[in-house]
């Protein structure tokens, strides 16, 4: 697929996804979603890729729905996309977001400035989230008469909890970098040149281990974060932990330890 709306390039082991609107602050539609789902795609299906960065082009990293095209369009009856009205939180009825970027290889979100309205949702399913000191962070919904969708209602809870993300919800305000950091929303924060570099080293430390028990470990988090059955939290572990015994990746760890080597997964 050709790309109008975003760029994808493989940096070593990294596959470096970024929107690409920067005269609209990267506004999203969905043909963006269309187009950054084919690249994780990419990334997912080839075998030198071990993480991705997702990231904006210019002062922000996503502003929300381009109004124009999305809002606008549905208020004046067309769809703005393939069947957004069949799909889920806007996305074309056959882009399942929060599935794709759970069942993905591991993706750091770099938030180089705004991430409001879908711009914030559509990276609370990432694995890492890394924000720049200028970073912007709203759920903006309220502030339209929305109501926010991607999941991002559980997402955000788990990250900040009920009482903050009920505050961010319903209130619609923005907040920084710095103070997302603190409230558990960012995972990290960095001086705005420091963004990309630390996102990409990230990235490449966790692509530097074996692909199927990265994808299993999400695949854990992503079933038992919300569990309270611990009994069904330790089944679903043991199960997977029996698939990595059997495991060249497993075997290939034993055998680097044992002769004092790095391990070679890739």
């Amino acid at each position: 697929m050709a790309y109008d709306l975003i760029t994808y390039e493989r940096r070593g082991t990294v596959g470096i996804l970024t929107l690409d609107r920067p005269d609209k602050l990267n506004a999203w539609t969905p043909a963006m979603a269309v187009e950054q789902a084919d690249a994780i795609e990419t990334a997912n299906a080839d075998p030198q890729v071990g993480a991705l960065v997702m990231t904006g082009a210019g002062r922000g990293f996503c502003a929300g729905a381009d109004m124009e095209g999305t809002f606008k369009a549905r208020l004046d009856g067309k769809d703005p996309g393939d069947d957004t009205a069949g799909g889920s939180g806007g996305m074309p009825a056959t882009l399942d977001w929060v599935g794709l970027l759970r069942r993905s290889k591991p993706i750091v979100a770099a938030v180089n400035g705004a991430a409001v309205g879908i711009g914030m949702t559509m990276v609370l399913p990432c694995d890492v989230i890394v924000a720049s000191e200028k970073a912007k962070f709203g759920m903006l919904f309220i502030k339209v008469g929305l109501v926010p969708e991607l999941a991002s209602t559980h997402f955000l809870v788990q990250r900040v909890g009920f009482g903050r993300a009920s505050e961010m919800c319903l209130s619609g305000r923005l907040y920084s970098g710095v103070e997302a950091h603190a409230w558990g929303l960012a995972d990290r924060v960095t001086a705005p040149d420091e963004l990309l570099p630390q996102a990409i080293a990230l990235a490449e430390e966790i692509a530097a281990n074996p692909d199927p028990q990265l994808r299993m470990i999400k695949d854990l988090l992503s079933r038992n974060g919300s569990e309270t059955d611990l009994g069904r939290v330790q089944r679903l572990e043991s199960e997977m932990l029996r698939e990595c015994w059997k495991s060249p990746e497993h075997e290939e760890a034993v055998a680097a330890f044992l002769a004092r080597r790095p391990p070679r997964f890739r």
